[in-house]
Parts: structure tokens; sequence; C-alpha cells
């Protein structure tokens, strides 16, 4: 059987937009009645949620529960970003549809929206942290949970990594330069900048392998810029590559392939 219920994506600070049938607004925190059990709470199938410039983001997420009598069709999801940076940034509702496991547990899935470019989106980027997903679940015999932090997931920032190794083609034995630039995306204007002090690696590929291998490591600039030289020796693909920060994801550089002569 399914059933279809209410999404709310809120700020940090907001309480839930509505509760369930046996739940006031007073009732905002951890709290309950019964002997109803939220068993398993997943967004974006357990990995950071990473947002660009442009496009919206769509993060699913599932609240598992239980109860003797089965759980009633009002179940309510909310995400809330670090305080103070903002109060309401979406009030952004949709469909949660609840899918009967058996008589006594359900599995309610929907769709967090996280829209870079829309007037209630990021304020700045202090969004870039660990969220909590508050969730308020009722069961048919009018038990009820909620929970203001049933997990916790990451958003960050997105990502973007270049690699440029010249000349091409080299001498064996002579110098390879490899430049390169890691950016990454802010939400205070909607464009990328570059990613200053940042650990990177050179890494390289020799032609018909499938393996890199890590030559050095350098930092960006203040620009978030990268340069470094190396001595020509076989055929292969030069890269670079960022291991991420809690705020910003992991990103490798395509290959950049030299030909050595």
């Amino acid at each position: 059987m399914r059933t279809t219920t209410r999404l709310a994506l809120l700020g940090a600070g907001v309480s839930l937009l509505t509760t369930a049938v046996c739940a006031s607004p007073a009732q905002a925190g951890d709290g309950g009645s019964g002997d109803i059990t939220i068993d398993k709470v997943v967004v974006n199938g357990g990995k950071p949620v990473v947002v660009g410039t442009t496009k919206a983001v769509s993060a699913k997420v599932s609240v598992t529960a239980s109860d003797d009598s089965g759980i009633a069709e009002t179940t309510y999801i909310s995400a809330f970003g670090p305080s103070p940076n903002f109060a309401q940034i979406w009030a952004d509702a949709g469909d949660i549809t609840c899918v009967k496991t058996n008589a006594t547990t359900s599995t309610c899935s929907g769709t967090l929206t996280f829209d870079p470019q829309a007037s209630t989106g990021f304020v700045d980027n202090g969004a870039a942290a660990t969220w909590k997903l508050g969730t308020l679940v009722s069961a048919n015999d009018h038990d009820f949970i909620h929970r203001d932090a049933a997990t916790t997931f990451k958003v960050q920032r997105a990502s973007k990594l270049t690699a440029d190794a010249s000349p091409e083609p080299v001498k064996k034995g002579r110098a390879i330069t490899v430049t390169g630039k890691l950016s990454r995306a802010n939400w205070e204007d909607n464009q990328y900048h570059g990613y200053a002090s940042q650990p990177v690696k050179l890494q390289f590929r020799k032609k018909g392998s499938s393996t890199y291998t890590t030559l050095k490591t350098i930092r960006t600039t203040s620009t978030g810029s990268l340069k470094t030289t190396v001595t020509a020796s076989v055929d292969g693909y030069f890269r670079y590559s960022f291991a991420g920060t809690a705020t910003t994801p992991a990103v490798n550089a395509t290959g950049d392939f030299v030909d050595v002569r």
C-alpha cells in the first residue's frame, strides 16, 4: 500500500512545518509517545550532497519506522542547516511515498532539493557543513516519535580540478611542466573560485597501465593554481588529485597525455 505525505526542507532553528495527528507544534524537539521506533534513516545513499553553482541537486531520503499497529499516513521530514548562518532556506514541498514492508513496518521516501539559484537558497558558504535530518512519524494507534536529528549528512561545495602537461611531445630527460587549478563553488556569487593552500598530488599513469602513481604533493597558491616540473621518461598521463576536505569533495583532474621521444 502506498500513501502520500508532504516534505519540507528548512534551515537551522526552524521547527517542523507541521506535526503528526497526536503531536502539536509545542512538542518540537526529541520526544514521542508509545512503542513506535525509527529503525533506519538514509540521506542521499549515505553520501554527501554535493552542490555546484547553477543546477539544483536532488537527494533521496528514506525513513523506516515500526509500530505494532502499523505506520500511519502522516510522516514529516525536514533538513536543518548549521546555525546561525541562516534561518529558513527552503520551504520546498514535495510528496513522500510510504510503502509497507509488513504489517508493522513502513519505509517513507522523498526527495530534498538543494538549489543554489533559488531565491530562498544558500545564504553563504557556511551551508557547507553537517546538516541534521529531523523527522516526525505517527502510528495507526496514535503513537508518535519525533527526532530533531534522526541522522546527519554533509552538504559540500562542488570542486573542479584541471591538469595540463607540456611540452607535448617532449624529449626523454627534458623537463615537463604540469600546471592546473583547484576551484570550488562559491554560493555567495554562484561562481567557482580557486581553493587556496590545499595539498594536491601530482600523479602519473604509464601508457598501457590503468594505475596512477603519486610523484609528489604540492600546495595550491592563493588563487588555487598549481605548477610543478618532472623529468620526462616514458609516454603516459599526468593528472592532479585532491583528497577533499569536510566542506569540499575529492576530485581528480582528467589525465593529460605526454608523448616522450
